[in-house]
């Protein structure tokens, strides 16, 4: 095994527009990931309370003849 007595050189911190800019990319991801969920759970939702649904005619108010 090789055993160096030299160290390295620091590594250079990120500035804070790269660590912004991190933050940034996290936020948007983790709010993409939750948006998809918010939208897409009435699809993922089963409704077993009523097995057929039956379309009722709207009923709307006839428009009044002879005025």
């Amino acid at each position: 095994m090789f055993s160096s007595n030299v160290t390295p050189p620091p590594r250079e911190r990120a500035s804070l527009g790269q660590t912004a800019g991190r933050w940034l990319l996290g936020l948007t991801i983790v709010a993409a990931l939750v948006g998809s969920v918010v939208v897409g759970r009435p699809a993922l939702t089963v409704d077993h309370s009523s097995p057929t649904q039956q379309s009722q005619p709207s009923q709307q108010p006839q428009a009044s003849q002879g005025h």
